[in-house]
């Protein structure tokens, strides 16, 4: 299925129009902090430091390198030609999306707009980043299942001019088992996609390569912790927990405005490349080669993707190719210059950690489907005991539970506070109960984890009582006008979801269930007297079925009992109707 993605796209996109732009003459309108690179393409500037207020310190990227440059100037819908010039196609690919990339986003949007309708995720976002990240996935090179041709790989995080963050994926995802590395088109670093990872195609797996997978995980990740991005602040704070820097959070939101007004799919392949990354590296050109023709054959992806470079012409990106380039040759009778060894790196927060210590987590318990009072908190701690911040600090809840932190997510990356402390976000419980675990680990360190075990009881309810007081009556052989109902409440708030028996007993003292007297009916219009598996409604309330009376005369007692121990006992009448007095004697 997920073949027909891309494919029914291209054949789409393959003649779409694109257009000619003229943006030196715009130049001198252009904001200050705005400068014009020779091709007439925008470029922020002005490198703002991260914003610390924003607590975005855990990124999706690693704060890893992107693109600043800014939108064209003139619209994304702009008419190719309309002065009588030649269009020119890089202009065109400059404003437009490649066909699968844009049916990526739309298609991640519509998936969140189902499962998490408060965020009000535009797809325009996710081209936003998209874009600032990779260039729309190196301008489109992705197969028919929008895999990319090979991977987009960000500069080694090795503490240089990036943050240091060591291997936590043993080289899976960025062949790195050294350092992690930002990875694929929306740049995801490895401790990330691990939780954040989602199957965007539906073929069974989560590649951070693939751009529908890629898209839906960077969706939920900006809708985690119940953000709705329909806010502006809840919008800037999504943004910078994305890489954590008002120059990106800004670069990020011109790109997002720019798509809002409207664009346009263009062949895959054919979109084009930024030109300058936030270190200042060199992207090389801005336009890859075009795809076949119509009808011709495909390009084959390179064998080796995480070896083979680039064709000519085709640069890295936000993320770099990982394809490595062959160094120059050295000319003959020359003596090749020395090579400076590399500077030590200074050790980091991290590589001092020596320990973890509970930081106060108290009893983890909460009945089905409500949140848990307490939560977790873990210290990092150096050998001799003092505390270490700005660490990164992963819990993970384990086992068989549907319980979740805060927003859905049963993985969450915290980085310790100035007294070392890392407090996780709330758990919610689910409906299973039982127990589980929450696991605290240091990413990029391999030191022993802390362990809490958390239990989930089921729903309760400490008092029941009758919604009427109406008197319960019937003839013998008859059945009763009124059907009992009671509304259960757990200290003085609604007990919804509580399970509950109901049985007409033999007496107050004798709870077995009684051979004679009111009855209920099954489905094959059997004789009941004990009712299982009843459960109270969202308001807490529990309507009985129909009761019906035998031969038997006299008062008898219906027994209604929830999880939790709140029970009500409900006197039932049965008796003849009374004959009308006689009329006096003339």
């Amino acid at each position: 299925m997920s073949a027909q993605f891309g494919k029914r796209l291209r054949k789409g996109a393959a003649t779409t129009t694109v257009a000619a732009i003229a943006v030196a003459a715009l130049a001198a309108s252009q904001a200050p902090g705005v400068t014009t690179d020779s091709a007439g393409r925008r470029q922020a500037t002005d490198a703002s430091a991260p914003d610390a207020a924003s607590g975005a310190d855990d990124t999706a990227t690693g704060n890893s390198r992107y693109y600043t440059d800014l939108p064209p100037l003139d619209s994304p819908t702009a008419t190719p030609g309309t002065d009588g010039d030649t269009p020119d196609s890089t202009a065109g690919a400059e404003r437009g999306i490649p066909a699968t990339v844009l049916d990526a986003y739309k298609k991640a949007e519509a998936a969140l707009r189902e499962s998490k309708p408060g965020c009000n995720l535009p797809w325009q976002l996710l081209a936003a980043i998209g874009k600032v990240e990779s260039g729309q996935a190196r301008g489109g090179r992705v197969d028919d299942d929008g895999t990319t041709y090979s991977k987009i790989l960000g500069p080694v995080l090795n503490g240089g001019q990036f943050a240091n963050i060591r291997d936590t994926d043993n080289g899976a995802y960025d062949g790195d088992s050294t350092y992690d590395r930002a990875v694929g088109p929306m740049q995801f670093i490895p401790s990330t996609w691990e939780w954040a990872g989602r199957d965007g195609n539906g073929d069974g797996r989560k590649d951070p390569n693939n751009i529908y997978d890629a898209a839906l995980a960077a969706g939920n990740y900006l809708c985690r912790f119940d953000w709705d991005l329909s806010d502006q602040r809840d919008l800037r704070r999504a943004i910078l927990s994305y890489n954590n820097s008002t120059h990106y959070l800004n670069t990020v939101l011109s790109w997002l405005e720019y798509y809002r007004k409207g664009t346009h799919e263009v062949p895959d392949g054919t979109g084009t490349l930024p030109r300058n990354p936030s270190d200042g590296g060199t992207s090389g050109s801005s336009t890859n080669p075009s795809p076949s023709p119509r009808g011709t054959q495909k390009p084959t992806p390179p064998k080796d993707s995480a070896d083979t470079p680039e064709p000519p012409g085709n640069p890295g990106t936000g993320g770099e190719d990982s394809g490595t380039p062959a160094p120059p040759s050295t000319p003959p009778g020359t003596t090749p210059p020395a090579t400076t060894p590399p500077s030590t790196t200074p050790p980091t927060p991290t590589d001092t950690v020596d320990h973890l210590e509970n930081a106060g987590t108290g009893t983890l318990t909460a009945m089905a489907g409500d949140a848990f009072a307490g939560k977790v908190a873990v210290r990092t701690e150096t050998k001799a005991g003092q505390a270490v911040a700005k660490v990164r600090v992963r819990f993970t809840v384990v086992g068989d539970t549907d319980a979740t932190f805060t927003g859905g997510e049963s993985v969450a990356t915290v980085v310790t506070d100035s007294a070392g402390t890392a407090t996780a976000p709330p758990l919610q419980a689910g409906e299973k109960t039982g127990g589980f675990t929450v696991r605290a680990t240091v990413v990029g360190r391999e030191v022993p984890g802390l362990d809490f075990k958390a239990t989930v009881t089921a729903r309760q309810a400490d008092a029941l009582a009758r919604t009427t007081d109406t008197a319960l009556t019937c003839v013998p052989g008859g059945e009763f006008a009124e059907q009992v109902e009671v509304k259960a409440t757990y200290k003085g708030g609604v007990a919804d979801g509580v399970a509950a028996t109901a049985t007409l007993i033999k007496s107050v003292f004798n709870p077995a269930e009684n051979d004679k007297g009111p009855y209920f009916k099954d489905a094959d219009g059997k004789t009941v007297r004990t009712l299982t598996d009843l459960t109270t409604d969202k308001d807490g309330l529990l309507k009985l079925p129909k009761l019906y009376a035998d031969d038997t005369s006299g008062t008898f007692l219906l027994r209604i009992t929830t999880t939790g121990g709140a029970t009500l006992t409900v006197e039932l009448k049965v008796a003849a109707a009374e004959s009308a007095s006689p009329s006096p004697s003339a």
